[in-house]
């Protein structure tokens, strides 16, 4: 294990700062892929990375939640973040099904029906297999939601770790990359909407249903409670972005 040297972070261009999460991850991945940072590197301390990088704090954390869904990062309790040294989930890049879906004209129910179909699987799983760790996490991102009602943004991000969290625990290394892979554009979508959600406390209670039903271990009320969220979530962005057309 190693400290990586906090010089070699440099900050995000101007030209694509502040769009999304997603220039930290991009930024992350190419600096993995050059040899920058090796398996077991230790990243800088949050404050420190994001004003080297030029990004705000909570942007950082969900660059790096997207990363560790997909097994790149692996955040430590109280030791820091590191880059993964041993076999994670398959790290798929959604650029791909971003090309696609700008090509096929994928639309936004074709993408809510494909995530529902993961995640009530991977909720299932999560409720056969997740670790007392595990769902101790779940229950602090809920506590972050309902601390965060009256800031959409930082809300979404408690909202984007909770479900790569229950995805972690599902065990299955596939369905938590392609969930992932979906999610991250769903999630980009909504980032640009969310300032104008009318009902956040519904959608915290609601994950807070699905986290029981996993603490419970029930599979099939798991399954239940995901499928209910994420039509609420679908219908929620639906609102927000026909908000957002009229100007409202």
């Amino acid at each position: 294990m190693s400290e990586a040297n906090a010089n070699i972070f440099k900050a995000i261009d101007a030209e694509r700062r502040g769009t999304t999460f997603q220039e930290v991850v991009s930024q992350l991945r190419e600096m993995i892929h050059r040899g920058e940072l090796r398996p077991g590197d230790r990243l800088p301390p949050e404050r420190d990375l994001a004003k080297r990088l030029g990004v705000s704090r909570p942007t950082l954390r969900a660059g790096i939640s997207s990363l560790a869904a997909v097994g790149v990062l692996q955040p430590r309790r109280g030791a820091g973040t590191f880059v993964v040294e041993a076999e994670g989930p398959p790290a798929l890049d959604s650029n791909a099904l971003r090309l696609m879906a700008s090509l096929q004209r994928f639309t936004p129910a074709e993408m809510f029906e494909a995530r529902r179909s993961l995640e009530m699987a991977i909720a299932a799983l999560a409720a056969e297999r997740a670790t007392g760790e595990q769902m101790a996490e779940m229950s602090e991102e809920i506590t972050g939601m309902f601390a965060s009602l009256d800031e959409p943004e930082q809300f979404l991000v408690h909202d984007m770790r909770f479900h790569q969290t229950v995805a972690a625990a599902s065990g299955n290394r596939i369905l938590t990359a392609l969930m992932n892979m979906v999610a991250t554009i769903l999630f980009e979508v909504r980032s640009k909407t969310v300032r104008r959600a009318r009902d956040l406390k519904e959608s915290a209670e609601m994950h807070r249903s699905i986290y029981r039903a996993i603490r419970d271990r029930d599979p099939e009320a798991a399954r239940n409670a995901m499928r209910d969220h994420l039509m609420l979530a679908q219908k929620a962005q639906e609102q927000e972005e026909a908000m957002e057309q009229l100007g409202e």
